[in-house]
């Protein structure tokens, strides 16, 4: 009794409870907000937990009103106290204050605190839920064109258009590093390439495919949309017969009277002939029933805000000027239907000169002029529901630069809400996550998107606390590094912008399409390919702090997102560098074991899915936490330091018993990974462990 740090002798010798700020505990999470996700008009239970018998109120304020919380039932060596709100149809923010005599504190979501501040009371939307399939779900990200080539007939031929200004390449050696201005290089992936290696993804265990775009472009990348209502045949099926003329001759590779070579007979043979376009829809359709015969959801990447100058609305390029069953482009005809889909700065012009507004100035990428056109926004909505709709049933959408789309606030917020309800009529299971940055709340009311990439509240704090550089590689910080307060603070600072259904699904990725690869920032080399030189992002990469990143990924709320090639050890400055070819022959074998490892940990101890979680102790370069739940408890320890360190953690908060065996679940050091369990008791409540330098390590106990 003398060791519980919840009592102490007083100045007579008798035991006197001393106020244990450390005990408290409450989140949004399923045990502690019930329901979870509630509906409007419902009536919730919130639920806050102490030392047991310790404190003498606990009063809940709510929307503007205050409920003296009951004790509902002691467990062990904690207190459940409750209290009963009953909801309208409104967001409300909810705080709780604790009395211990004359001690008064506060619990947000920050946790213990003497004072409330905004932003970070907990909040509840109701009627706001998101698909469960996604709460936690292991993603996995694919370019396609670097992936896996499984069918070498639909590849972009070298000099089979022009793109930017110069023709394109086939790239023939798949392990060439991509170019300086690798948008017109193609290494030939492609979706029977994915459908050639699902038994691979199935077996490491994803369970969602976020693939990047799928659409009609001209580049590698499809961040450019030509067609939405079609993949791309170069990502699909292009058939024999669509690519010779009407007397059975090959067409050329270049047309010669286009000194420009915008105008590639075969090019446009081959993405504008509707065979071409509706076997490529039916591979994927059949791509994305194969992924669900096998258990793995498909999000496509919608772009939305602006499409390319190729596109057959506006048709700079005349690929599809005089075509059957396509209607002029905006550029090449003032009587277009689609005039009204661009901002044109001179529209006296004939033809306009290429005086439309482009996103980010860039011509090549115009931008869609939602506000003037009625008939653009009911478009794109119709596309929302298309894909997630049968034949194809898709399970949700990725938005691009989704907070640029229109040219007001007022008009953005409208057209998510009107796309939010298209999509969820047509397939209520489907996913919305958004490419954002900074505070994503007002679009996670509720009636927009589900959630967003989560770079604030992951992928920044994570890189910068294991390894001190910038996503991009373009700084290092010494005072960033291993600094636990910082790293700490930024979790709890962004993350209090998202409700619990945003955070559950949240793309927490270390490495993706925009950013330099993770083992790449291992290395500490600041700069680019263009100013290092891209072997240069191999070289002093430390798979040990990877590791590290990885467990750490898997054992945090949201959605797992594996960009890759990354579990196979690939390397990489930022774009175009991190868009390397999947390494296939040359994997690092070790590190997608680890990576199947943590998958399978994930999907077999729910508590590191849905459970609560709580921060236990932190020191340079040491982070240590538990994702816990009533049923079972996970301690999570990193240490990514170069010291050997002894650590004494305070289990007892997570609900783990005083007295017990945990199970080491698995052991990271910069040898590799060891998966043997092993057993370690907890002492008085604590647990106390030596931990290499640049290790990690998850136990468990489950009652």
């Amino acid at each position: 009794m003398i060791n519980n740090p919840g009592w102490q002798l007083n100045y007579i010798g008798n035991m006197k409870p001393v106020f244990n700020k450390r005990a408290l505990f409450s989140n949004a999470s399923y045990e502690y907000l019930i329901p979870a996700e509630p509906m409007p008009y419902s009536i919730v239970t919130m639920r806050f937990r102490t030392k047991r018998n310790n404190v003498d109120t606990v009063i809940l304020h709510c929307a503007g009103e205050s409920y003296n919380m009951e004790k509902r039932e002691t467990v062990g060596e904690f207190d459940f106290y409750e209290a009963e709100v009953t909801l309208d149809d409104k967001e409300i923010e909810y705080y709780f204050e604790v009395r211990c005599g004359r001690i008064i504190c506060f619990y947000d979501t920050r946790g213990a605190v003497d004072n409330i501040d905004d932003p970070y009371p907990f909040r509840v939307i109701p009627g706001f839920k998101t698909p469960d399939w996604a709460k936690g779900a292991v993603m996995y990200q694919i370019f396609v064109d670097r992936f896996y080539n499984g069918d070498k007939f639909n590849d972009v031929l070298s000099d089979e258009y022009a793109y930017i200004g110069e023709h394109v390449r086939r790239v023939e050696n798949w392990e060439k590093y991509p170019a300086a201005m690798g948008v017109r290089e193609f290494y030939g992936g492609d979706l029977q390439g994915v459908m050639d290696k699902l038994d691979y993804l199935q077996e490491l265990g994803i369970e969602a495919i976020y693939f990047n775009p799928l659409f009609v472009s001209p580049s590698n990348h499809k961040y450019d949309i030509q067609d939405y209502d079609y993949i791309d045949p170069h990502f699909g099926v292009i058939l024999p017969e669509t690519e010779v003329d009407e007397n059975g001759q090959l067409l050329p590779l270049l047309n010669s009277g286009d000194n420009n070579n915008r105008n590639a007979a075969r090019y446009r043979a081959r993405v504008t002939d509707k065979r071409n376009l509706e076997a490529s829809n039916l591979l994927f359709s059949q791509l994305v029933q194969e992924c669900h015969n096998r258990g793995i959801k498909v999000i496509i990447d919608g772009v939305f805000n602006h499409c390319g100058s190729f596109n057959k609305w506006l048709d700079r390029e005349r690929i599809y000027e005089g075509r059957e069953g396509y209607e002029d482009g905006a550029f090449i005809n003032r009587e277009s239907p689609y005039n009204s889909f661009f901002m044109f700065h001179n529209p006296d012009a004939f033809p306009y000169n290429e005086s439309y507004d482009g996103w980010w100035g860039h011509d090549t990428l115009p931008k869609l002029n939602y506000e003037a056109s009625l008939k653009l926004q009911q478009y794109i909505l119709d596309i929302a529901r298309k894909w997630v709709s049968p034949p194809f049933n898709v399970d949700g959408w990725r938005l691009d630069v989704a907070a640029d789309l229109g040219f007001s606030a007022e008009f953005n917020h409208k057209f998510w809400k009107d796309f939010r309800r298209a999509v969820k009529e047509a397939n209520p299971n489907a996913v919305i996550i958004a490419e954002h940055y900074g505070c994503p709340r007002e679009w996670l009311k509720g009636d927009e998107w589900d959630s967003v990439m989560n770079y604030d509240a992951f992928m920044e704090p994570l890189t910068w606390f294991l390894t001190g550089m910038q996503k991009h590689s373009d700084d290092y910080r010494e005072d960033m590094r291993g600094n636990p307060d910082i790293f700490y603070g930024s979790l709890k600072y962004h993350s209090s912008f998202m409700t619990y259904p945003s955070l559950m699904v949240a793309m927490n990725q270390l490495s993706n399409h925009d950013h330099s690869r993770f083992l790449t920032r291992t290395n500490h080399k600041v700069g680019r390919m263009n100013t290092l030189g891209c072997e240069a992002a191999n070289e002093g990469v430390n798979k040990a702090v990877m590791r590290n990143a990885v467990l750490f990924q898997f054992s945090w709320p949201g959605a797992p997102t594996i960009y890759y090639g990354d579990e196979a050890g690939q390397c990489g400055f930022t774009d175009p560098d991190n868009r390397r070819t999947y390494p296939w022959g040359h994997e690092d074998h070790e590190l997608i074991d680890f990576h199947r490892e943590m998958i399978r940990l994930r999907k077999t101890c729910q508590e590191l899915k849905t459970g609560a979680v709580k921060y236990l102790d932190s020191a340079y370069g040491m982070i240590c936490f538990a994702r816990f739940s009533s049923r079972a408890q996970s301690i999570i320890v990193i240490n990514n330091s170069d010291r050997e360190i002894e650590i004494n953690l305070p289990v007892w908060l997570a609900q783990v018993p005083w007295e017990c065996s945990l199970v080491r679940l698995i052991m990271t050091t910069p040898e590799g990974h060891d998966s043997v369990p092993g057993i370690v008791g907890i002492q008085a409540g604590h647990l106390i462990v030596t931990m290499p330098a640049l290790s990690s390590a998850v136990y468990r106990y489950e009652g």
